[in-house]
């Protein structure tokens, strides 16, 4: 059942390090941000939570609907048909530069059947959804009564109260030989020796929470807010008297990737990291870590959580 707001996990706001210098660029500059008091699922959106908001009202995600072939000139025909991204493990070694070797366009793949049409969520519905794009899972907070968290406040919620910390339950990073978090053991992406016990994703709950009761802060599936992606954070030049209370990203238009001129898509911040993070490849199954992504694009391995806010 979807969670009612008397079950989510109320935070006192505060003053945190938001960000880090350590690792990709876009995490910088490391400063200090402070959010108000919000409450936050103590979970990840589960697939019988998602059951029981379309059977409530009937939705279809974008992923159930044919593309539009106005919005997406250049695409193939074949692709334009319903579907979404899935993961494949590639028979050897790749190129890890290009995430292509192992994300296949899947006609058919959707929430109800995550990778393709003959596989469906039967067993799975303490899993997190996935293939939701932001517009999806923005429906979803809708109806529930609730929204998307900002970065920060999905930071913070995240740290659990460890300032600073790298990971969400402290400084030490055990995922290659005692995993607290559901990622990727072995040689990305074709080899998994499942030591954390899945390839894909998890019974949410399946490790232990952080210091706030929050559960899958790190692994499992990434998770959407609702800020807009800019490459670096903004951060006063000089030091202010002041530290920056619930920021927010940028714009639309500045969230557009310049790569991909042909498709002007704007781009949300993801966070969490996933099953597919591992040391070697995407190391971001740490607070501080975010990824862009386009706001039409669901994945097998994306999903959300969502915030109250008592303002």
């Amino acid at each position: 059942m979807a969670l009612a707001v008397e079950e989510m996990v109320k935070l006192p706001g505060g003053e945190f390090l938001m960000g880090s210098d350590e690792h990709y660029p876009d995490e910088g500059p490391a400063h200090r941000a402070a959010v108000d008091a919000f409450s936050v699922d103590p979970r990840p959106v589960t697939n019988e939570d998602f059951s029981e908001f379309v059977e409530a009202t009937g939705y279809r995600t974008m992923a159930e609907r044919p593309l539009d072939r106005a919005r997406y000139p250049g695409v193939p025909a074949d692709s334009l048909a319903p579907g979404s991204a899935v993961f494949v493990m590639t028979d050897g070694p790749v190129d890890l530069r290009d995430w292509s070797h192992w994300w296949q366009w899947t006609p058919g793949a959707c929430w109800r059947r995550p990778e393709g049409p003959e596989s469906d969520v039967t067993g799975r519905g303490d899993h997190p959804v996935v293939h939701v794009c932001h517009e999806d899972a923005a429906a979803f907070c809708e109806w529930a009564g609730k929204s998307l968290p900002s970065e920060a406040e999905w930071e913070y919620a995240a740290r659990g109260g460890l300032d600073a910390a790298e990971f969400v339950w402290g400084g030490d990073d055990p995922q290659e030989s005692r995993p607290l978090a559901n990622t990727w053991q072995g040689r990305f992406p074709y080899e998994n020796t499942e030591l954390d016990g899945w390839t894909r994703t998890s019974p949410v709950g399946s490790y232990p929470p952080n210091g706030y009761g929050l559960d899958d802060m790190a692994g499992n599936v990434w998770e959407w807010t609702d800020d807009w992606y800019q490459r670096r954070r903004r951060a006063p030049a000089a030091p202010t008297c002041c530290v920056p209370l619930n920021p927010r990203g940028g714009s639309a238009r500045g969230s557009l990737d310049p790569s991909q001129p042909q498709t002007p898509v704007p781009r949300k911040v993801l966070k969490g990291g996933s099953y597919l993070c591992s040391i070697q490849y995407c190391f971001r199954y740490r607070p501080a870590a975010r990824q862009a992504q386009t706001i039409d694009t669901g994945l097998s391995n994306l999903g959300f959580r969502c915030v109250v806010r008592e303002r």
